[in-house]
């Protein structure tokens, strides 16, 4: 009943904003509203990509990069596109994936990960928020159309006030000091996108729950887990990946059935 009374309200601020806003449905079926044209946002993702790059540290380890690669590699032929990956030399547990297709892993997570297979839930889960555009769902709830051609381009200046507000919209915000962590809701609905994922690429799906776990262990130590700060652990989260482990099962039954076995060693 809940859950009905959610889509009618949805549906009706669709048809209250339609002329400022489109409405869009995610991957999961959920209504979602959207203002920002996907080419700016995916504009935005490559800037903000460029000043990282610029900014931080790569990693030329041979081994690493061959590892993310893989993994990387399989996730998004299952999307398509052209994506950019690049292992950024970093003590963080983070990860982040970027409208415009890029893709950014740090050398704190493959330190954490036991398996191809848990790097593979980390991914699937960020490349999950790009797939249900949520980036430009929290733009278009924050922003009105003169305000986002202004996060537009403050993207360029990520060290300023907007454009670290703009930063923390697309998911990579922590970087420059401020953390804008996703919804509860955008949240599940990446670990169910990532999850499917990983699991049509031909990962083991049940090592989600074992990399959150394993993350969660690590929150407890002194030092923050950057990835969890930008990426709450809700205490459900694991529940809800279990539930919808027998899909990601059958998935992954005929991701084998058609040949695909990801061999990514380091």
């Amino acid at each position: 009943m809940m859950m009905h009374l959610l889509k009618i309200k949805q549906l009706f601020s669709c048809l209250l904003i339609g002329v400022l806003a489109a409405c869009a449905t995610s991957p999961t079926g959920r209504s979602q509203l959207v203002f920002m044209p996907d080419s700016e946002v995916n504009s935005m993702g490559l800037q903000a990509f460029d000043s990282l790059k610029r900014e931080s540290r790569i990693s030329h380890n041979t081994a690493s990069n061959h590892f993310v690669n893989c993994v990387a590699g399989a996730i998004t032929r299952e999307m398509g596109g052209e994506w950019e990956v690049v292992v950024f030399e970093d003590k963080s547990l983070n990860a982040f994936a970027l409208p415009g297709g890029k893709i950014g892993v740090y050398t704190g997570l493959l330190d954490l990960v036991d398996n191809q297979d848990q790097l593979a839930a980390v991914i699937g889960h960020e490349v999950g928020h790009v797939m249900a555009r949520h980036s430009n769902e929290r733009l278009s709830q924050q922003a009105g159309t003169n305000l986002g051609i202004s996060l537009i381009q403050a993207v360029a200046a990520p060290q300023s006030a907007l454009g670290q507000t703009a930063i923390g919209l697309l998911g990579v915000g922590a970087q420059y000091g401020i953390i804008m962590p996703y919804s509860r809701l955008q949240e599940s609905e990446a670990d169910k996108i990532g999850l499917d994922l990983m699991a049509r690429a031909g990962f083991n799906p049940t090592e989600s729950i074992r990399l959150w776990q394993k993350m969660d262990q690590a929150g407890q130590g002194m030092e923050p887990v950057e990835f969890l700060s930008t990426h709450p652990s809700h205490a459900s989260r694991i529940q809800n990946l279990q539930a919808n482990l027998p899909g990601a099962q059958q998935l992954l039954q005929r991701a084998k059935a058609t040949g695909k076995n990801p061999h990514c060693t380091r």
